[in-house]
């Protein structure tokens, strides 16, 4: 076991150093190749250190490298060194979450909701639970919703579902993000029957349109939108939906972060007012994938949501930490939770969240300067591009995405097809962002005279 150890560590080791010089997106050779892993199971057991040698030598040149400082398709960050540490050893303890089963994660976890609610300004009682990423966070908070409020009508929905219950309307910006949508969808409260509030030119809400709100009612608001980056005006919905008794949910996949930077906290004025809050760590916290949180103001109601009770199912004493997620078997992932936030605080945080913004900020100057439009007002870390016609940034996108120098993904807003730059990782520099600056300028150049 020492000397497989020695050899991941060597592996991984080798693999983090070539983020700085490889292709973002691997080659069509490397993905060819992936077509040898496509054989038959064998009959017989194969040494863990083959195993292992031909999962790097064929696996690492088709990964997808974000966790270097040159991508910028989706919202996704790197992992911090001591997240990937962590994640490592955590996969040493194989622990599952619960607290009879892990002492060490269950308790990881008390630690990382106390320090999230001070850095965030959460109510000091929320409820949190550990989960895959913001489609699940939003689903549990959600849930936590549909229970509060058919609850208050003495409707009992874990317990006896929703045939018979007083029906919900769910209120949504046009923008709404799709996990929200998804989660609807698996909460039994259907995607299509939503009311959607029109937007503005930043995809922001108009709290002037909300509808007339009557009976249980959940508003569903953003804190960063997918593609500006732009926050709906929580405070006035807020406010409007303390009066009517709706419940506000925040889908705040990577935006509820700017709440530990000084400098952008602003933009979230307001969503501290809502009632469940739904945010992903593998985004601006930059810890390993397959992480999200899930808060809601009492955590009571959370808690009523998700528990599920045994005869053989042994409880510790304090937070049960299944009680307040969709799994009972999950894993630790608090772990790289701790670690991540251990080695940042406060002011690392919030410097990896401002840096990253002055990085979008930098990218939209220096386009705009070369003469391409911006079409979001860039408050954030999220950069809308268009190069000239529909046709002619779809080709500058496919091309650059070919270079393999960075990874920019698409996307249609508002009517315009668009280059859309998600600034996230950690691991960004100055010299990476003018890097991709050279080479989207001279291929949107070269695109242009086709």
């Amino acid at each position: 076991m020492r000397k497989l150890l020695s050899d991941v560590a060597d592996r991984a080791h080798r693999y983090s150093e070539s983020m700085s010089t490889r292709r973002v997106f691997p080659s069509a050779e490397a993905i060819e190749r992936l077509k040898l892993l496509q054989v038959p199971l064998q009959d017989e057991p194969i040494e863990p250190d083959t195993v292992l040698a031909e999962l790097d030598e064929i696996g690492s040149p088709a990964t997808v490298a974000t966790t270097g400082g040159r991508y910028f398709g989706f919202v996704v960050g790197g992992s911090l060194p001591a997240a990937m540490a962590a994640n490592m050893l955590a996969g040493a303890w194989d622990q599952n979450a619960a607290r009879v089963l892990s002492p060490i994660a269950s308790s990881l976890e008390d630690v990382c909701i106390g320090w999230l609610i001070s850095l965030l300004g959460l109510p000091p009682n929320v409820g949190a639970g550990f989960v895959t990423g913001a489609t699940m966070a939003n689903f549990s908070g959600l849930a936590a919703a549909r229970h509060a409020l058919l609850a208050q009508r003495g409707w009992d929905a874990e317990a006896r579902g929703l045939f018979g219950a007083p029906p919900i309307t769910v209120v949504v910006g046009e923008e709404v993000h799709v996990s929200v949508l998804k989660a609807l969808s698996m909460l039994g409260l259907g995607w299509d029957r939503v009311v959607r509030v029109p937007v503005d030119g930043q995809g922001r809400m108009r709290a002037e349109k909300l509808p007339d709100i009557s009976g249980p009612t959940i508003v569903c608001i953003q804190a960063g939108n997918v593609n500006t980056g732009a926050f709906d005006p929580a405070e006035e919905i807020c406010e409007t939906a303390r009066e009517r008794e709706a419940w506000v949910h925040v889908d705040g996949a990577f935006g509820l972060w700017a709440l530990a930077s000084p400098e952008r906290a602003h933009l979230a004025n307001g969503v501290l007012d809502a009632d469940s809050w739904a945010t992903d760590g593998h985004k601006w916290l930059n810890v390993p994938q397959d992480s999200g949180i899930a808060f809601v103001r009492h955590a009571d109601h959370l808690r009523a949501a998700m528990s599920a009770t045994a005869a053989y199912l042994i409880e510790g004493v304090g937070r049960e930490p299944y009680h307040y997620t969709p799994e009972m078997s999950r894993r630790a992932r608090g772990i790289e939770i701790w670690a991540a936030l251990r080695s940042l605080g406060r002011s690392g945080l919030a410097d990896l969240v401002e840096r990253t913004c002055l990085y979008a900020a930098q990218f939209a100057q220096a386009l705009e300067a070369a003469g391409y439009e911006i079409l979001n007002d860039v408050v954030l870390n999220q950069v809308l591009v268009s190069f000239g016609s529909a046709d002619l940034t779809r080709r500058v996108i496919a091309r650059l995405q070919e270079d393999g120098t960075a990874w920019f993904g698409g996307t249609e807003w508002q009517g315009h097809h668009a280059m859309r730059i998600s600034v996230s990782s950690w691991a960004t520099t100055e010299e990476d962002v003018q890097r991709c600056l050279d080479v989207i300028v001279r291929i949107a150049r070269e695109e242009a005279k086709r």
